[in-house]
């Protein structure tokens, strides 16, 4: 589950095929797909890529209408924080983590010391992409890739891939056929997109290839050294579980805002476990659930954790998941009853709404992006509603006109 955003709520959710059926209404390809291979195929010749791995290559870059019918019916699922961190951090996934961080201690440690990134970070993205190395996905990359690099929604981003993924081949570091993965071209025990791997790839078992399929040193060392990449700090925190009073200046809880945390001390926010020093660390409170679901203060290393997926759930899940991992308790669960996520009807009405007021959402698609959040925090200020960020049906029916909206 890469930042490409591709397969996160399809795969894990099923639902509605809502911005599927936008999308194909307003894109169609042009052309057959073996004209379109054939000057991909020259354009790869002309980039340096070898007529060896070009031959090698060419009876797997097929085309996959079931592709195409998947990346076009993504779905729109809304579920709160605390559904969807239940769902992937609960059952075995945190004893398995515990597990295989013991497992690897002494390779672990070596990643760290290398590149400055703990052991619970990089099992935490190695549970969540491939349960622990045990689900690559079983789709043929070649043949992903070609597909989607064809396809009219986002061509210029997997043109680039495939031929990064026939670079990955020309190295060495994988053949033709071991090269299997996720539907959308993600593969690998991270499952890194061919340009990622690519680019953040090492070789950390020294046999002079960079496997991130079979290798578990080159998978976690590489994990180590794509979060480095994204930013991520030695020996800093990355997010805290905290608890808020009722009176917080709710619309300073943005990721865009930081604060030091003896800002956030003196708001009379608290650690919800162990301490929260009163220094200049900052810091950005975010509220996955709104001002009455679980809090966190996120820190500098949260980012790279948004690099990897920006997904802003995901992302947060991924972090919980790496504190629970390091020793967190469970996050407080008592807005599991009474916050009630919007479903996607009712998101889709209350981007209407916002745009209706003047407010940029981007397109109205059923998600609550960044875009939707910045949108609702200036519109909970206008309506007099604490600006914590969260789409509530109350917003939707101040914005309607309810007895203290926009329209009175």
């Amino acid at each position: 589950m890469r930042k490409t955003g591709l397969k996160l709520v399809a795969a894990l959710f099923g639902a509605a095929l809502l911005t599927g059926q936008a999308a194909a209404a307003t894109c169609h390809n042009t052309g057959s797909f073996e004209r379109w291979l054939e000057q991909f195929k020259k354009e790869a010749a002309a980039q340096g890529i070898s007529p060896k791995v070009i031959a090698a290559a060419s009876p797997h870059m097929t085309f996959d209408p079931a592709i195409v019918r998947r990346d076009h019916g993504q779905s729109v699922f809304n579920q709160t924080f605390l559904q969807f961190s239940d769902r992937m951090v609960g059952g075995g996934r945190i004893p398995n983590g515990l597990k295989k961080i013991k497992q690897h201690a002494a390779l672990f440690a070596a990643v760290e010391k290398k590149y400055g990134v703990p052991a619970p970070v990089i099992t935490a993205f190695w549970g969540l992409e491939s349960d622990f190395g045990a689900n690559f996905g079983n789709y043929k990359i070649l043949s992903a890739i070609a597909t989607l690099a064809y396809d009219c929604r986002r061509p210029d981003f997997f043109r680039q891939q495939l031929f990064d993924a026939l670079r990955i081949i020309e190295r060495g570091d994988q053949t033709v056929d071991s090269m299997i993965g996720d539907w959308a071209g993600e593969f690998g025990g991270m499952q890194f997109t061919a340009s990622d791997y690519l680019k953040n790839a090492v070789d950390f078992d020294g046999d002079g290839r960079r496997d991130l399929i079979k290798s578990i040193p080159d998978t976690i060392a590489s994990a180590g050294n794509f979060l480095v990449s994204l930013g991520w700090k030695r020996g800093q925190p990355w997010l805290q579980e905290v608890r808020v009073p009722q009176n917080l200046p709710w619309d300073q809880a943005d990721l865009t805002i930081k604060h030091p945390r003896s800002q956030w001390v003196a708001w009379g926010v608290k650690a919800a476990h162990g301490s929260l020093p009163s220094d200049d660390l900052p810091a950005s409170m975010i509220l996955p659930m709104g001002r009455h679901g679980p809090a966190f203060l996120a820190y500098p290393n949260f980012q790279a954790f948004l690099g990897w997926n920006s997904a802003y759930v995901y992302s947060t899940t991924v972090a919980y998941f790496a504190t629970r991992l390091a020793g967190a308790p469970t996050v407080d669960h008592a807005a599991a009853k009474t916050v009630q996520p919007l479903t996607t009807p009712q998101v889709m009405e209350l981007q209407r709404l916002l745009l209706k007021h003047g407010y940029e959402i981007g397109e109205v698609d059923g998600k609550v992006g960044s875009g939707t959040r910045g949108a609702v925090k200036k519109a909970q200020m206008k309506v007099g509603l604490p600006a914590d960020s969260y789409p509530t049906a109350e917003l939707i029916d101040r914005l309607h006109g309810g007895r203290t909206g926009l329209n009175r």
